[in-house]
This record gives structure tokens, sequence and C-alpha cells, in this order.
């Protein structure tokens, strides 16, 4: 499954992986409201799909994403911001809660919006030589996309700080420091070591995947009794899946799980 090469997103399907490419190479996959809309559709797409089971989100051409793109914004920012982050903001939404983990592949530059959504992925492998900056304060605006939540559970609130008022450019040997992404790999083995991640987490335990998900984002609003009670909760819904009762019978026959994401 594929969609047309003239689109500003690209869909493809291959097994239980879902790959989801940013196609602006020309500008550097700066985010318009088409591509905004698109991603939001196939977002919906996927996570109503219970057989994707991983989902990779990536550039094409020489970067990632280089954030919004600001003839979107030039004529009528107040307005042109409502089109974009509309869409954007719901796009979070989607990913944030379903079961399929994300993936971001990072490569060349993840800038402004760019940075901002490679932040609400569950994994983020980036090449050598990759450039990140939040970049709002170099256009004397605040930041969107979700960079304001993310940024200060990743790295802290002093540092986010210092990240988003100073703008400065940060190389990929910060980010892995910082904790922006897990890990860091040649350019010419970003696509291998991203396919076998995705590989390995297609073959697990989506529902799992999925309910671990939101109890690790949503714990930085509860308190421990009430985290305590979601967890009860999801490990109930856990316990009625048919891959915790394979999981299970497996442990005691000493061999690995095999699962399918029911």
């Amino acid at each position: 499954m594929s969609t047309p090469s003239s689109a500003p997103l690209q869909f493809e399907r291959h097994g239980a992986i879902a790959t989801l490419r940013f196609a602006r190479p020309e500008a550097l996959n700066a985010i318009n409201v088409p591509m905004a809309q698109a991603l939001l559709s196939a977002a919906r797409q996927l996570a109503a799909d219970p057989t994707v089971r991983a989902v990779v989100l990536c550039g094409a051409g020489k970067g990632f994403m280089a954030g919004g793109d600001l003839a979107t914004l030039r004529a009528d920012p107040v307005q042109g911001a409502a089109d974009l982050l509309g869409p954007l903001n719901e796009v979070l939404q989607v990913f944030a809660t379903m079961n399929a983990p994300l993936i971001a592949q990072v490569h060349g530059v993840a800038a402004g919006a760019g940075l901002s959504l490679m932040l609400q992925a569950d994994f983020v492998i980036a090449a050598e030589g990759t450039r990140f900056n939040l970049a709002y304060i170099n256009l004397g605006t605040s930041c969107d996309v979700g960079a304001s939540w993310a940024l200060p559970r990743l790295v802290g609130l002093r540092k986010a700080l210092e990240i988003a008022l100073l703008g400065d450019t940060l190389t990929s040997a910060d980010a892995e420091r910082l904790g922006l992404v897990n890990r860091v790999v040649p350019v010419d083995q970003l696509d291998a070591e991203v396919q076998k991640l995705a590989e390995r987490l297609a073959k697990g335990p989506t529902l799992a995947y999925g309910a671990m998900k939101r109890l690790m984002r949503e714990s930085f609003e509860r308190n421990l009794g009430a985290q305590l009670a979601a967890e009860t909760t999801a490990f109930a819904g856990c316990a009625a899946t048919q891959d915790m009762k394979d999981g299970i019978e497996a442990f005691f026959a000493k061999q690995p799980a095999t699962f399918h994401g029911r």
C-alpha cells in the first residue's frame, strides 16, 4: 500500500509496519496545511487498524523536517497558525494514544515543528550529523506542536528553558547526551537500524505497548494513588488479551512468546 508520489505525505505499508514519510524535499519538508491534514488522516487510519503494529515517521530528501512552512504564516500569521495547528494538535493526540509504537527516523535537520513532532515519538533514532533546533524564538514566537509539554519531561525544566530561549543548534551528540534521541547511528546504517527496531516491535504485544505508553505519558499528571489505580486497570485489560495468555504459557514452556497483537 502506498500513496501517489506527488502527495505531500507518503504512506507505505509493509506487513505490520507502516511508514509515514514527509515528502516536500524541495522545502526540507517544511509542513504546510495539506501535509498536516494528510498526516492527521493517516494517523487516524493507522490508529484504527489493529494490524498495524509499528509506525515509522521519516522525511524524504536531505532532512527530517525544517519546521512549519513560513509561507503559510506570512500573509496572515493568526489564521495560518490556526489552519496548521488544528490538525497537528489532533495528530499528537492520536500518536500518544495509539497502541502501535511510533519511531522517528531522523536525519539532516529537525527544527521547529519538525523537532516538536520528533519529541512526541516513542523512539527516536538519528543519523550522525543531524542538527536539532527548536528555532521558534529565532522567529519571535513561542513553541507549538507539543514542544513545551515534551521537552521539560525529557530534559528537565532548566535545560528545556535553555534550549527554548536561546534557540541554539544542537548536534546529534548533544541530542543523544540529553536524551532527545535514543541513539545515533552512522548515516548509512540509519535505514537498517530503524527497520530492525520496527520489526522487533511489530512482533510484540501491541495492546500492552499501548497500555504502557499511556501509563508512562499520563504518569506526570497523576499522584501515586491515581497512578496505581490506572496501572491496575491497564493490567486487567492486558490480562484479558490473547497475548498475555500466550506470554504466560510461553513462560511455563520455557520458550519465547509469539505475540499476535490481540
